[in-house]
């Protein structure tokens, strides 16, 4: 696979996961089993694609894929720079899974994201039939930040289409919100109620 947001051949990311702290956990989070160290060094490095996201003038979102403990592909929020509201990493990665991924890859696939996807791109991971989903901070908390985030759990989009997929976080609300915090400020960064274009 290669990565979403390559221009003219030239990737604007490496695929390879960073080398993160262990003990960078956020103790504020859901203590859930299902999560392991892996998973939070991998929405550790959402977050870092969501500061890249906006080093770039974009809104502080990313996300990632992994297969089989690989990351396949990484993408960070291009709604402004693209001028396109479906811009977000999410629905970017879920429509290459389905391009790219047989429906076995897809089903073994967890997309890492650094805010829990929105509606839209629930919808999406659930057509991909991708795995698992786990993100770092709910939509609900980045909602009461900015005022303007359609708040619906992706778990509920995911149950309500009858999918499979397994939804776990919010893993590191703590590191999430504070790139949501230093961009959005007051809840509008730019006096366009801009947050909901994750």
């Amino acid at each position: 696979m290669t990565d979403p947001n390559e221009r003219d051949g030239t990737a604007e990311s490496d695929a390879a996961a960073p080398d993160v702290d262990d003990d960078a956990a956020d103790s504020d989070d859901d203590d859930d089993a299902a999560v392991t160290d892996r998973d939070r060094e991998l929405v550790d490095r959402t977050i870092e694609l969501a500061e890249e996201a906006v080093e770039r003038g974009n809104t502080p979102f990313g996300a990632l894929l992994v297969v089989d403990g690989e990351v396949v592909a990484e993408a960070r929020n291009e709604t402004r720079t693209e001028d396109d509201l479906a811009a977000h990493p999410e629905l970017a990665l879920a429509r290459r899974a389905g391009r790219e991924l047989d429906a076995d890859e897809r089903a073994r696939c967890t997309m890492y994201a650094s805010t829990e996807p929105c509606p839209m791109c629930a919808t999406g991971i659930h057509y991909a039939g991708l795995g698992r989903v786990v993100f770092g901070v709910a939509g609900e908390t980045l909602d009461e930040l900015t005022g303007d985030v359609v708040a619906v759990p992706c778990e509920e989009v995911i149950r309500r289409a009858d999918g499979e997929t397994t939804v776990e976080g919010p893993i590191a609300t703590e590191a999430a919100m504070a790139v949501h915090e230093s961009f959005y400020g007051d809840g509008d960064e730019n006096g366009d109620g801009s947050a909901g274009e994750s």
